[in-house]
């Protein structure tokens, strides 16, 4: 990509000329939170705004005050949107409409790129069309397995297959930048045990507290397709567990026992350098896409749910093939991937070393 404006961000013009798609001539709203939130940076929604204009777009700025709490709420955001071409979020909103069905809003985008060094690192100027490509493979081989079997160090033990004629989960609406999850996998067909480690998060869908529970010992949660079965433990964790999911649930009136779906990140740029637990909000809304970790979507039949589990280190095997292994993942050991990794060379040397600093250790 070419622009002749080499003091422009990289990371900038990867988001606007190859995932959003702007050109020369449009409206581009980008929506960012407060100044000095402490969420995002207020470097990265105005080096994005700077590239723009370098690319002939009619950009346009504006701050969102407040949390999505009803539809009604989403009803209002959305009306605020038209007239644009495109909409770029450096704001949690996106993530919260980005599950929402019938949505009539201009082209979206939500963006994972916390601050400027986040932007135009390898996570924000990977090749994104190419990291579609590597998503369109895996969902097909998840969606056409006959076995899938999930392990990590802990001793998560969680297996089982699609069913037949059963529509995959909901995608969001709204495009992620960087490309960071192949498409969920549902919970129907699979059984197990996972291993709940460090602790529970909220997903982004909605605000609540607390919205974090630590574990000071793991929890086994016991599964069978879509429902909690039981969890395993000392008493103490156990009951705190339990109590959690009851208090989330009752707050929005959904089932606290069923899960929904799950899937693992698969950027092997996304980094995250501070410790998890002393910035566990944006940890929770960045980290998701290392391959490190893979979440699952719980409390609620939705996506994302409402209560996260985030396995780190996983194994997912598809047919016999370790997909993932040991928080790595090989794109290459699937079928009809090595062209894909042929015309996208620099992502497939970041597969080949990829950011394993995520602000967990093992």
């Amino acid at each position: 990509m070419d622009t002749g404006k080499s003091a422009v961000s990289v990371g900038a013009l990867t988001l606007l000329c190859d995932c959003v798609g702007g050109r020369a001539g449009e409206r581009l709203l980008i929506v960012s939170e407060p100044k000095g939130n402490g969420f995002y940076d207020d470097d990265a929604p105005a080096l994005t705004a700077a590239a723009g204009r370098a690319i002939g777009m009619t950009v346009y700025e504006t701050e969102a005050e407040n949390f999505i709490t009803s539809v009604a709420d989403t009803q209002t955001l959305v009306k605020t949107l038209s007239g644009f071409d495109h909409v770029v979020f450096f704001s949690r909103l996106g993530d919260q409409i980005r599950f929402s069905e019938h949505v009539e809003m201009p082209p979206a985008t939500m963006c994972y790129t916390l601050n400027r060094e986040s932007l135009n690192s390898a996570f924000g100027t990977a090749c994104y069309r190419g990291l579609c490509e590597v998503k369109s493979v895996i969902d097909d081989a998840f969606l056409n397995a006959s076995h899938i079997r999930v392990t990590c160090p802990r001793g998560t033990e969680y297996s089982g297959k699609p069913l037949a004629g059963e529509k995959p989960p909901l995608e969001v609406t709204l495009k992620r930048f960087p490309m960071l999850v192949p498409q969920p996998v549902a919970c129907e067909g699979f059984s197990g045990q996972i291993a709940l480690s460090r602790f529970l998060i909220g997903t982004g869908s909605r605000f609540y507290e607390p919205y974090y529970l630590p574990l000071p010992t793991d929890v086994m949660a016991m599964v069978s397709n879509n429902r909690i079965t039981h969890f395993d433990g000392t008493a103490r964790d156990v009951e705190a567990v339990e109590q959690h999911y009851r208090h989330v649930a009752g707050q929005f009136a959904i089932d606290p026992w069923y899960i929904h779906s799950w899937h693992a990140g698969m950027h092997p740029g996304c980094q995250f350098s501070n410790d998890a637990e002393s910035d566990i909000i944006r940890w929770s809304g960045s980290a998701f896409g290392s391959p490190r970790i893979l979440h699952f979507h719980t409390c609620g039949n939705y996506a994302p749910g409402e209560i996260s589990w985030n396995i780190l280190d996983p194994t997912i095997t598809i047919d016999g093939i370790a997909v993932w292994e040991d928080g790595c993942l090989h794109p290459e050991r699937l079928n009809n991937m090595a062209e894909v990794l042929d015309r996208h060379p620099n992502l497939a040397a970041l597969y080949q070393q990829p950011v394993r600093e995520i602000g967990l250790v093992g």
